[in-house]
């Protein structure tokens, strides 16, 4: 008896598991069911959280004080200490190498050589940064961007302009993969001209690909494009803010004291801890040199025998030891691009501190799409990308939170502050004027300090500086493993979606 009522029981149970299972949720205003046809069709996504991109890292957001930490040795007072909040982002472990760009002016030049090879010419790095007038680089010029014993070491010669096309580029080609990867299109090599695949496009319905097989519509019962709304693309790759660059080199993460507490141990001067750029901890590497900078006059690299950096100008992207948030070189090898217009009052008003203390960033200058009378994007042009425009003062003026498309100036060069800068006669600032961060092979060691800054205009380039890209996260700052709630009420889960 006691078999059968054992039996029975778990009989019931099992039914019940699969009643549960099949049954469609609802929605919990309307009572009406998602992602069924004969109700409408409206989709719930089953959203597996943002994927890590390929050669990015997580970079958990939080507030730190930004600015100088070093004695400010130039008096420029350009970059005043003041407290602010990073949200999360994705940042590349390493420098954009040699090998990644030239893969980038390979796919130029198979997709638009015939027809535009203007676009590959316009995407060339500089190798003549490497000439000096009392100096023998001339082997550089030839061999450093395209010898492949130079694969892994960072690009150079490339202009703020380019690492931003590089940027746009690298976004599509992911977006594809990830697409392919998930059967949703087949790989395709012949694609010419405008007829290649764009990110921006493809979700406009503007490019079809090689289908494979399409996402499931709930609302016609057939089956449909992948769509935004259906959080499988990623966000843009991009270049880094100066506030994101400069978050991330500190790492203070580094020094929590535990990670159930606000508490940080140590302020940083470099992105390692110490005062010192040497290895200080008691082991085999006690002593060694922490980054790839010029130790002094005259010294790149140390004796033979005992080469301090093993780098006389730049090193592999990988080199030395990653900092707390795994970024390599964070701190010498290549200075680096980073979004931001260069201003040197910046942090000096109350009221810019004061309204811009989240995700600061200066260079905006707002766009929208060119739409059709129907409102829908108007063709793409001829390189497959959507087109866009510059927004306009009088389209904004009614508006509370800006009234301007372009706002480069703000309080820092416009009427509001009563700052003038006289390019070319008293200033070398001007609209083309970008940050470029953290310290290079050929600079002391001062610029290894993650707060300073110099600037260089948008579209000359240098045999010292590089970039790394960085991408936006959607959703929970602490990554993909948080579920719901906030605060202490948050739940975790055990699974994190990484790209393949």
């Amino acid at each position: 008896m006691k078999k059968i009522l054992k039996l029975s029981l778990g009989l019931f149970l099992v039914a019940v598991i699969a009643a549960s299972c099949g049954k469609s949720e609802r929605s919990s205003t309307t009572g009406w069911k998602y992602n069924d046809t004969e109700w409408g069709g409206f989709e719930k996504r089953d959203y597996e959280g943002q994927a890590t991109g390929p050669n990015l890292v997580l970079v958990e957001g939080g507030t730190f004080m930004m600015g100088v930490t070093e004695q400010d040795v130039t008096f420029e007072w350009n970059n005043i200490p003041r407290r602010v909040t990073v949200s999360s982002f994705y940042m590349d472990e390493t420098e954009v190498a040699n090998i990644d760009y030239r893969e980038y002016l390979y796919w130029l030049s198979r997709v638009f050589g015939e027809s535009y090879p203007e676009v590959k010419v316009n995407a060339l790095p500089d190798t003549l940064v490497w000439r000096e007038e009392m100096a023998y680089n001339e082997p550089f010029v030839e061999t450093y961007f395209r010898h492949p014993a130079y694969d892994t070491y960072p690009v150079v010669g490339v202009t703020w302009l380019q690492a931003n096309e590089y940027c746009k580029w690298r976004t599509d080609r992911v977006n594809e993969m990830m697409l392919i990867e998930r059967g949703i299109l087949n790989p395709n090599s012949d694609q010419k001209d405008e007829d290649n695949f764009n990110t921006e496009s493809y979700l406009a319905g503007q490019y079809e690909g090689s289908v494979n097989k399409g996402m499931k519509d709930f609302k016609t019962g057939g089956e449909r494009a992948v769509q935004f709304e259906d959080g499988i693309l990623l966000p843009s790759y991009r270049l880094p803010t100066e506030a994101e660059w400069e978050y991330a080199a500190l790492a203070l993460v580094g020094n929590q004291t535990s990670p159930k507490d606000e508490n940080i141990s140590d302020k940083r001067l470099y992105p390692w801890n110490g005062n010192t750029v040497r290895f200080q901890q008691r082991n085999k590497y006690q002593g060694e040199i922490l980054a790839n900078f010029k130790r002094g006059r005259g010294d790149y690299m140390g004796m033979a025998g005992k080469l301090n950096d093993n780098a006389h100008i730049t090193g592999e992207v990988r080199a030395f030891l990653p900092n707390d948030f795994g970024l390599y070189n964070m701190g010498g090898n290549v200075s680096e691009w980073v979004m931001d217009l260069y201003r040197p009052l910046t942090s000096m008003s109350l009221r810019d501190v004061e309204t811009h203390d989240l995700n600061s960033f200066r260079g905006g200058i707002f766009k929208t799409k060119e739409l059709d009378e129907n409102g829908n994007p108007v063709q793409k042009d001829s390189l497959g990308r959507l087109r866009y425009r510059y927004v306009q003062d009088d389209e904004v003026a009614e508006r509370e939170n800006y009234k301007r498309g372009k706002v480069y100036d703000y309080l820092d060069g416009d009427k509001e502050s009563e700052v003038t800068y006289d390019y070319g006669n008293t200033t070398l600032i001007n609209d083309k004027a970008r940050v470029v961060k953290g310290g290079s092979w050929a600079d002391r060691a001062y610029w290894l300090v993650p707060g300073a800054r110099r600037f260089k205009q948008e579209d000359k380039a240098d045999k010292t500086i590089g970039f790394r890209c960085a991408m936006t996260r959607t959703g929970s700052p602490s990554g993909n493993d948080f579920k719901s709630g906030n605060g202490f009420g948050g739940k975790r889960k055990k699974t994190k979606r990484k790209y393949k």
